[in-house]
């Protein structure tokens, strides 16, 4: 079976800590699933379709790199594609908390799936998608934060 990892989120931006940790767990893996979460209950500032783009661009030529969305448990998405591992990033002792306890009850409800578990670099470690939205709203910048196209892409959608 082929070694796959699903790296699951909203990536509504991508930022350069999601960046970081698909860069370090890329020697890891046979395939890195990047796989956009689709939540119809939550407002996006990006569409899924939108986010895949920019996540794409931001990995062109990039072997073992696939970007996809799905929608439901990310378990069930894993199996789907073969995958037994999970992998999450985690910038503080509040992320390990929300973090563990999902982790439990994957656990639960697929025994057979682990959840590898990456510490973020000090440099990206109070990078937030949702504080970068809102540092770019106000019309600062944050080509510290975030890749060079989505960081295009967000002036665009807040110079509107």
């Amino acid at each position: 079976m082929k070694n796959i990892a699903v790296y699951p989120g909203s990536f509504d931006p991508f930022t350069n800590g999601h960046l970081d940790i698909i860069r370090r767990a890329h020697p890891l893996f046979e395939e890195i699933i990047i796989a956009v979460a689709i939540n119809s209950k939550k407002s996006s500032l990006f569409s899924p379709e939108e986010r895949v783009e920019m996540i794409g661009k931001v990995f062109k030529g990039w072997d073992k790199i696939k970007i996809d969305t799905f929608e439901g448990l990310t378990v069930d998405y894993c199996k789907e594609k073969n995958s037994r591992v999970i992998l999450r990033g985690l910038r503080a002792v509040t992320d390990f908390d929300y973090e563990y306890a999902i982790s439990l009850m994957n656990k639960k409800l697929a025994p057979e799936i682990e959840t590898y578990f990456l510490m973020a670099d000090n440099e990206y470690s109070f990078v937030s998608s949702t504080i970068v939205k809102e540092v770019a709203r106000h019309g600062r910048a944050v080509s510290n934060q975030v890749p060079d196209i989505v960081g295009d892409a967000l002036t665009k959608k807040f110079s509107v």
